[in-house]
């Protein structure tokens, strides 16, 4: 099978110039064919903390949005957050390394992140409102800006109510499956307060920030449901991962739906914007919006040769990332990519033809390395998840090396 896959990747894998943003974009013109009659373009990461994951995520953003014409970027990030991320994105609203901080993950508090936010708002400078890139969160968790926006609007049109936020508080910092509730007692505390601001906002004049204070409440109210889910796999389509990529689909869903003209570039890890399934047969946000969309949904999956990345030791969220180090190695897909074509380049999996027609290691199952923002602490090297390329992508973009993400300064946070 390697001398199958240095075969076919001889024929078909385009090399990339550059990881570099900013850089000419001659290399990326074939993956712009590939891509040319999707509307959501899924970009993957084998891990969160790899430099040159976001580096060339950042080149396939300036080059998506300036030749193809997409028009958002929807990230794995607060949804509550990133509104105010946006405001920064279109207006110049705020500190951008203020902003990326409350994103309510480590993994985005990066100076990659910063440059890219910045690029972003330098393109959008100087075009008309309707053609400015937006900034989008998929992920109903950490609400703290939701629980702000909803509290101030209700102290303006109903103050004698506002206190009844309250019990909502706890969603600024709670994680998805933190608070059991089988009765969901909170989600129905939240859908109370969601009516009620609905109710004032029909009621409201324009301009007075009624429809951003609906759309928070809706927010809290996803929020609210999955603190209260089970973390059990045996849960179904009731467990907290399962419910957290189908939020995270319908958050792409709505931008696609609400705009005929919306072109969605979604940025999450290699298991969310997959095809198929994850971890305990969770179905990936990709399989929902390849299931609603079909061919215009395109998986592009990033996988690294060897090297370093940033991630937390263990369970403990508290503890700041680490440095880890993993070689080539022999299991998996990534040791396999590495020995049979060098140096950074990416292969168009759709267009590999039928099962009967392209090369067997397409249709065959692999394993490929998953790490995500917390990994083992001993057994990390270990950690693969299986998958069958052309199945579960329609594209790899492979680098050779990786090396640690560059963290923004504590102050910054």
């Amino acid at each position: 099978m390697p001398d199958d896959i240095a075969r076919w990747l001889n024929e078909h894998a385009n090399p990339l110039s550059s990881l570099t943003p900013g850089v000419p974009v001659a290399d990326l013109k074939p993956l712009g064919e590939a891509m040319r009659g999707a509307r959501i373009v899924g970009l993957g990461e084998s891990t969160h903390g790899t430099s040159e994951f976001f580096r060339l995520k950042h080149r396939i953003v300036e080059f998506l949005v300036r030749e193809e014409g997409f028009t958002t970027l929807a990230m794995e990030a607060s949804q509550s957050a990133a509104h105010a991320l946006d405001a920064y994105v279109r207006h110049g609203t705020g500190s951008p390394e203020r902003l990326v901080a409350r994103l309510g993950f480590w993994t985005w508090r990066t100076r990659e992140m910063v440059d890219l936010i910045e690029w972003l708002r330098a393109h959008n400078r100087d075009l008309p409102e309707e053609h400015r890139v937006r900034f989008v969160g998929t992920d109903p968790q950490l609400c703290a800006d939701s629980v702000e926006a909803v509290t101030a609007f209700l102290r303006r049109t109903a103050p004698d109510q506002a206190g009844r936020m309250d019990t909502l508080d706890v969603l600024a910092r709670a994680r998805p499956g933190s608070l059991p509730d089988p009765d969901k007692a909170l989600m129905r505390r939240a859908e109370e307060i969601a009516r009620l601001v609905a109710d004032h906002a029909g009621r409201s004049g324009p301009g007075d920030g009624a429809d951003e204070a609906l759309e928070h409440a809706r927010i809290l109210v996803r929020a609210a449901d999955l603190v209260a889910r089970p973390f059990e796999a045996s849960a179904g389509e009731d467990a907290v991962y399962t419910a957290r990529d189908r939020y995270m689909a319908e958050a792409v869903a709505r931008l696609v739906d609400d705009d005929p003209g919306a072109r969605i570039m979604v940025w999450a890890h290699n298991g969310h914007i997959a095809k198929g399934t994850y971890g305990e047969q969770v179905p990936a946000l990709g399989s929902r919006l390849r299931e609603r969309y079909g061919d215009a949904y395109y998986a592009l999956a990033l996988l690294f040769g060897k090297g370093s990345f940033l991630a937390r030791r263990g369970n403990d969220l508290q503890r700041p990332p680490a440095r880890h180090r993993i070689g080539t190695g022999l299991r998996s897909l990534e040791a396999r990519l590495t020995h049979a074509l060098p140096g950074d380049y990416y292969a168009d999996l759709r267009g590999a033809g039928s099962p009967a027609d392209a090369a067997s290691w397409l249709h065959a199952p692999h394993a490929q390395r998953s790490f995500g923002a917390n990994v083992q602490r001993f057994l990390y090297r270990l950690n693969t998840a299986p998958l069958v390329p052309a199945e579960d992508y329609d594209g790899i973009a492979f680098v050779a090396r990786s090396t640690c993400s560059h963290l923004l300064p504590p102050a910054e946070d």
